[in-house]
């Protein structure tokens, strides 16, 4: 490889580098996701209050929803109406050691937040993303489903690995 090309390639690394320094939109799931299919939980535990609608679901929490997989410690899901006949859930919110992973693609983070009817996951709190051997980390991640992309914020730091053998 010439002086040249390799001096051009630093370049245009650390451009890329800068921008995502700055906060970064990626891809994210090869295709957008259905947030319509049913959501599986399975957890050690369950509490439930019918007062204000929520339920709290604690160890080894793993929800699945398609073709998407959320493990954390806990999650609390939000009904959007404490009626049982009309009970749709809002959002479910994950804390502790939350991974998300969808297709090939997964993220850790703290915790984080699914919004149901706007099909958008927050992720905060030491966040990485990793697709294949690139890995992305930030303080926040916003996901959104519909469209497979996201948003990454909060000093973005990246690893790119070169494209294909010179």
């Amino acid at each position: 490889m010439s002086f040249r090309v390799a001096l051009a390639t630093l370049a245009l690394a650390l451009d890329s580098s800068f921008a995502l320094a700055q906060g970064a939109e990626i891809a994210f799931g090869a295709l957008a996701h259905d947030r319509t299919q049913p959501v599986e939980v399975t957890a050690e535990r369950l509490s439930v209050d019918q007062t204000d609608g929520t339920a709290v679901f604690t160890g080894g929490v793993l929800v699945g929803q398609g073709d998407m997989r959320l493990s954390a410690d806990q999650v609390l899901v939000v009904y959007d109406s404490p009626e049982a006949a009309s009970r749709r859930i809002a959002r479910m919110e994950a804390s502790g050691k939350v991974v998300l992973a969808l297709g090939a693609e997964a993220a850790e983070a703290e915790r984080a937040v699914y919004t149901i009817d706007s099909g958008t996951i927050v992720m905060t709190g030491s966040v990485l993303l990793t697709q294949g051997q690139s890995a992305i980390s930030g303080e926040r991640l916003v996901v959104d489903l519909n469209r497979g992309t996201g948003a990454m914020e909060g000093r973005v730091r990246t690893v790119l690995q070169p494209g294909g053998a010179q």
